[in-house]
C-alpha cells in the first residue's frame, strides 16, 4: 500500500518534503501562538472578572452593614456588570440573583476555600458554556460572596482564533508545496538536460554536449559527461575508420584473389573432380567475402556519416519500382502510392542499398519476398516486405539488426551470409530520421517495415 500511494518521482518527493516540512512548522508555530494567546487572555479575563467581584461583594458588604438588611432583599438589587450572576451563602442559607444558577454551579473545593476566610476562582461549565466563579469571603457579615460570570465571548474569540491560525497554516503549507514544485523543477532541470542529451546520444548525434554552467555543484557532473561523450565519438570515430581501413586493404588481395579464382575457372575442365569442387567451394567463399567487405565498407560509411538534411528528394516507390525491376521480381508483387505521396529526403544510393537488402534478406533466409508495397501513412513513408519464411521470434526482433547476428530459425534453411544486410538497413534507417522493425506478416511468415519521413512536394 505504501509504494501505491506514495510518490514515486524525484519531484513528487521534494514537493512533499516541503509541503510536510512547512506544515511540520505551522502546526509548531499554531500550537505555541494559540496556547501563549489562550493562557493570556484567560489570565486577562480572569483578572478582570475577579476585579469585578471584589467590588460587588464590596457594595453588597457594605449595604449588609445597614442596620435591618437582608441579604436576600440587597442581592435583588445588585446589578454586576458583564452579564454576571451572584450566588452567596448566609448561614447555611442560599441566594441567588437568577433561579438558574445555584449552590450547585459553585466546586465544593471552592465553597471550603471561601469558608476558611481565602478567595479564590474555579473555572466551571454549566448548559450556558465555560464560566469563571469567584468566591469572596465577607467575613463582617458572615457572608460567602460568589460570582458567576460567562467565558463564551473569550470562547468565541479562541475559536476566531483557531479558524485564522488553521487557515495560516494551511495556506502556509501550499506555499511550501509550491516552493517545493519551484525547487524541484531547478534540482531535476540538470537531470533532464543530461536525459535528454544522453537520449540524443543514443540516437547518434553525437556532438551533443551539455551547456556549460556557472553552478559550482554541477561543473565536475557537466565535465564528465561531456568528457565521456568526447570519448565515445573518438572510440566510434575510431572503430569506423578501422572497419573501413581494414576492408580497403583486404580488397586488393580480395582482387588478386578473385581474378586468380577466375583464371583458374577458365580452366576448369583441366582440373579433377576434386579440384573442380574444390574450385566450386573457393568461388562460393570468396563471393561471401566480397559480399561482407562491400558491407563492411558500407557500414563505415554509413556510421561515419552526418544526419542527412538537406539531402536530395527521393520517391521511395519509384526507387523500389527499379530494384524490383532490376531483380526481374514479378510485377504484381509490388503495390506503391503515387510518387509525391511517397517522396522523402535522403540518399538515392543508400536507401537503394536498403531496399535491395530487405530483398536480398527475403531470398536467402526466407524463401523469397510475397508481397512488397510503399504507402504513406501520416507524416511517413513506409516499405513493407513480406516474405515466406518462418518468421522471426518476439524475443529476437531487435537483435537481428545487430552486426553480424542471424536469426537461428532462419538459419537452418537459408543460404550463407554475414549477418551485415539488416544492420545497414537499421543504420540507413536512423541516418534519415526514420526506423525498421520486422512483425509478422497478415500471410504468415515475417514483414520488415522501412519507415521514412516523408516530404511534400
Amino acid at each position: 500500500m505504501r509504494l501505491a500511494l506514495g510518490p514515486r518521482g524525484l519531484r513528487a518527493r521534494i514537493v512533499l518534503a516541503f509541503a510536510v516540512g512547512a506544515l511540520l512548522v505551522s502546526a509548531v508555530l499554531v500550537s505555541t501562538t494559540f496556547l501563549l494567546a489562550r493562557s493570556y487572555l484567560l489570565d486577562q479575563r480572569e483578572t478582570a472578572l475577579t476585579r469585578q467581584a471584589f467590588a460587588d461583594a464590596n457594595v453588597l458588604a457594605s449595604r449588609l452593614s445597614t442596620a435591618g438588611a437582608e441579604v436576600g432583599d440587597e442581592l435583588v438589587d445588585l446589578v454586576p456588570s458583564g452579564g454576571a450572576d451572584v450566588v452567596v451563602n448566609s448561614d447555611g442559607s442560599w441566594y441567588a440573583s437568577r433561579l438558574d444558577v445555584g449552590a450547585r454551579d459553585v466546586p465544593s473545593a471552592l465553597q471550603e476555600l471561601v469558608a476558611d476566610g481565602s478567595a479564590g476562582t474555579a473555572r466551571i461549565t454549566i448548559a450556558g458554556g465555560p464560566h469563571l466563579v469567584v468566591g469572596v469571603p465577607i467575613t463582617a457579615s458572615g457572608v460567602q460572596f460568589y460570582e458567576v460570570a460567562p467565558l463564551v465571548e473569550l470562547q468565541a474569540a479562541l475559536r476566531t482564533l483557531t479558524a485564522v491560525l488553521g487557515a495560516g497554516a494551511l495556506v502556509a503549507t501550499a506555499a511550501g508545496a509550491l516552493f517545493g514544485g519551484w525547487a524541484s523543477r531547478r534540482v531535476v532541470q540538470p537531470l533532464e538536460q543530461v536525459a535528454g542529451a544522453a537520449t540524443r546520444i543514443a540516437a547518434g548525434e553525437l556532438d551533443i554536449r551539455l551547456p556549460p554552467t556557472e553552478d559550482p555543484d554541477l561543473v565536475a557532473i557537466v565535465a564528465s559527461f561531456n568528457s565521456m561523450v568526447d570519448a565515445l565519438a573518438s572510440r566510434i570515430e575510431r572503430d569506423a575508420r578501422f572497419v573501413g581501413d581494414v576492408s580497403h586493404e583486404l580488397r586488393s588481395p580480395l582482387t588478386s584473389l578473385v581474378t586468380s579464382v577466375e583464371v583458374l575457372g577458365g580452366r576448369r575442365e583441366e582440373l579433377s573432380g576434386r579440384g573442380q569442387q574444390a574450385l566450386t567451394l573457393i568461388e562460393g567463399e570468396l563471393g561471401r567475402f566480397r559480399r561482407m567487405l562491400d558491407d563492411l565498407l558500407e557500414l563505415a560509411r554509413v556510421d561515419g556519416a552526418p544526419a542527412v538534411e538537406d539531402a536530395d528528394l527521393v520517391s521511395l516507390a519509384a526507387l523500389v519500382r527499379e530494384v524490383v525491376l532490376r531483380r526481374g521480381l514479378p510485377g504484381d508483387l509490388l503495390r506503391t502510392g503515387s510518387e509525391e505521396e511517397t517522396t522523402v529526403r535522403g540518399t538515392k544510393t543508400r536507401l537503394e542499398r536498403a531496399v535491395t537488402n530487405l530483398l536480398d534478406n527475403a531470398d536467402r533466409h526466407a524463401g523469397g519476398p510475397t508481397g512488397i508495397q510503399v504507402e504513406r501513412r501520416d507524416d511517413s513513408v513506409v516499405l513493407l516486405v513480406d516474405d515466406a519464411g518462418p518468421g522471426v521470434a518476439q524475443a529476437e526482433r531487435e537483435r537481428v539488426f545487430e552486426r553480424f547476428v542471424r536469426g537461428p530459425r532462419a538459419a537452418r534453411r537459408s543460404l550463407p551470409g554475414a549477418g551485415l544486410g539488416l544492420a545497414i538497413v537499421e543504420e540507413t534507417a536512423a541516418g534519415h530520421g526514420g526506423a525498421a522493425w520486422v512483425s509478422d506478416s497478415p500471410a504468415g511468415g515475417a514483414r520488415f517495415t522501412l519507415s521514412l519521413p516523408a516530404v511534400d512536394r
